[in-house]
């Protein structure tokens, strides 16, 4: 894994460290990985780095009935829950969040890259945000290469009214430069990973990465 050093240090940065993540990320990067399990393999990795992202979430109590005894349970209130892919790549992992919070809302920001890798917004889609009750927004896009397409999520959402220490960024690969690029805008801001890649290449591709996320999950050509 790179050295992580300024500006990245500035980040809350959570490497997942599980084996069965490793293992599904080995099934990723594989050329020979089918659209199929590809896309599959996505939503089983997005649901443990939903299990780290979450594990912060804050917890109330209810009055319920168990088969033997009453009781004060746990439970999350899942309405104070936003979870916003990036489209489109960010879809499957979108949905691995809501298979374990099914009543969280769900927010869409579009953005495609230019030939100078820059985001280019074509949707955004948000709830409203409730000022009396924050909400937790799980940004989720499976690549973070040079980081200008989180940045440009990150800042709709401020924009709309969401504050920054309530946003999450949830992705399965990153590469140094787009953790800089966070760090130098967002210092502080909580960042989930499943790994950290070496480099990017001349083309803003993460290398050893996996490809073209969003192609191979929808059997598109780049």
């Amino acid at each position: 894994m790179p050295t992580i050093g300024a500006p990245r240090s500035a980040l809350d940065l959570q490497v997942l460290d599980h084996p069965l993540a490793l293992h599904k990320l080995t099934c990723l990067r594989d050329r020979d990985t089918p659209v199929a399990l590809f896309r599959s393999t996505v939503r089983e990795l997005g649901r443990l780095l939903a299990c780290a992202a979450t594990a912060d979430l804050p917890l109330s109590s209810r009055a319920i009935e168990t088969p033997l005894a009453p009781m004060q349970a746990p439970w999350v209130d899942e309405s104070r829950v936003m979870v916003v892919p990036v489209l489109r790549a960010g879809l499957p992992l979108a949905e691995a969040f809501c298979e374990l919070m099914p009543s969280a809302a769900v927010g869409h920001v579009g953005v495609y890259r230019d030939a100078q890798a820059r985001p280019v917004e074509y949707l955004v889609k948000l709830p409203a945000p409730v000022p009396s009750a924050p909400t937790r927004v799980f940004i989720v896009d499976p690549m973070l290469a040079t980081g200008n397409s989180a940045a440009h999520a990150i800042d709709v959402l401020v924009a709309h009214g969401f504050p920054i220490v309530d946003i999450r960024m949830v992705s399965i690969l990153c590469a140094p430069e787009g953790l800089d690029l966070l760090g130098q805008r967002f210092p502080g801001l909580r960042v989930h990973v499943a790994a950290i890649d070496e480099r990017l290449d001349a083309n803003a591709y993460i290398v050893p990465g996996l490809g073209d996320a969003g192609d191979r999950m929808f059997g598109t050509q780049h």
